[in-house]
């Protein structure tokens, strides 16, 4: 065995969701494999070398520098496989319009919503952007999460795309968080191509035409994203735009059936993307159509919560069907502006009604399998990543049961401190 670089001991429970690296689907879902009084061992290279009694680490490992774990508990560091933490100013006024009975599409008819984010980002400059998105991603790691999805999409022109994904290239570069970039050019239809001369064809002429093939040259994205929704992106204008993406090498994703069933669940499955996310109004076939894909379903229960919609996705339809699921922040300045994995692992306990383990599973090896990552990240495992974060709580039920507050202690990327003392 190699010689550790670090010991992780004196935890009272391990969180290790070790198991087959691949989305976990069904029974095999509500398996977290938690693991009493163990440590782990990390190696040099940043990958773990074993989980294994506290004595036997030290046997194994004489003399190496270790960390005391407080009796807390140890998890894999958090997967949050959908955000949109690249962005200006907050748009806390929309709360009280949606107070007030305005409805989301109404907001953004009036120039709100995605609008309003389009409009203040295009004036920000990249050294202002990295700044704001900074101090965002730093909390967000202060929370348990070590790695996280960041789409573009508050640009809408292909100048401020493709800025905005050379932002989200330079933060990975400069902070310890693992950072999985999405082009979502087509977020929306930008105000000004909605009148002639330039209409919704010539936008999607110029996301298919120019900014993909802009964004896979330079290697900006890992995927590319698209919100399939009636009064947005219709299915068909959404095969055609993920159609491009795939032919010019990205991964698909789709924010599909979020308010309204637009059949996007089974546009996902046909194109075979990685996931399909918020899904709040997905059909039967819909459901069906993921299971037989394979296709992660990646709910986003923060959301639903904020805009006070009572309908959650039907989490327990899905996993009882077979599709794996993932549970993501959807951090946002609109719609759900939440820096904390731990309150969406409470919201799916309590709103979608997962189980414990469910939900664990869900931010992390499924969080993970979300972003094409299951066979790095996820898992507390020989051979994976050391991506961990430990709590101050003495059971891993806890994490979700202390809504609201942050028990996190510390969180490692690679073996190394990410976030906390």
């Amino acid at each position: 065995m190699s010689r550790a670089a670090l010991l992780l001991l004196n935890a009272a429970q391990v969180v290790t969701c070790a198991g087959p690296a691949r989305a976990r689907r069904g029974a095999e879902q509500g398996d977290a494999a938690v693991r009493d009084r163990v440590g782990v061992a990390v190696g040099a290279d940043g990958r773990i070398l074993a989980v294994d009694s506290d004595a036997a680490l030290r046997a194994a490992h004489p003399g190496v520098p270790e960390h005391d774990c407080v009796q807390g508990v140890l998890t894999p560091g958090f997967v949050d496989s959908h955000t949109h933490a690249l962005f200006g100013r907050a748009r806390y006024e929309e709360q009280e319009l949606r107070a007030a009975g305005v409805g989301y599409m109404e907001i953004a008819r009036r120039g709100g919503g995605i609008h309003a984010s389009v409009r203040d980002l295009r004036e920000r400059s990249a050294d202002d952007l990295v700044a704001l998105a900074t101090a965002r991603l730093r909390r967000i790691a202060a929370h348990g999460t070590t790695t996280l999805e960041v789409k573009s999409g508050y640009g809408l022109s292909l100048e401020s795309e493709l800025r905005s994904l050379r932002v989200i290239r330079r933060l990975a570069g400069e902070l310890p968080l693992r950072l999985v970039p999405t082009f979502l050019g087509a977020h929306e239809v930008p105000l000004d191509y909605r009148e002639a001369p330039r209409d919704r064809e010539a936008y999607i002429a110029l996301v298919t035409g120019e900014m993909i093939p802009a964004v896979a040259a330079e290697g900006l994205a890992r995927f590319a994203d698209v919100f399939c929704e009636p009064g947005v992106y219709s299915a068909d204008e959404s095969r055609r735009i993920l159609t491009a993406a795939r032919a010019a090498g990205l991964g698909l994703k789709l924010h599909a059936d979020e308010l309204e069933n637009g059949a996007a669940a089974e546009l996902a499955a046909e194109l075979r993307a990685t996931s399909a996310d918020h899904l709040a109004a997905i059909s039967e076939a819909g459901i069906q159509a993921l299971a037989a894909a394979g296709t992660v379903a990646t709910l986003l229960p923060g959301t639903m919560l904020f805009l006070g919609r009572p309908k959650q996705a039907p989490a327990r339809a899905l996993v009882q069907a077979g599709v794996p699921v993932a549970l993501a922040s959807d951090f946002n300045p609109g719609t759900s502006p939440t820096v904390s994995l731990p309150l969406v692992l409470t919201l799916g306990v309590s709103q979608l009604r997962l189980s414990v383990a469910e939900a664990f599973v869900a931010a992390t090896v499924n969080g993970a399998a979300a972003l094409g990552l299951a066979d790095e990240i996820g898992q507390l495992a020989a051979g994976f990543q050391a991506d961990l974060a430990l709590f101050d709580v003495r059971d891993h039920r806890e994490i979700p049961y202390w809504y609201g507050d942050n028990r996190c202690l510390r969180t490692w990327v690679g073996g190394r401190p990410c976030a906390g003392a």
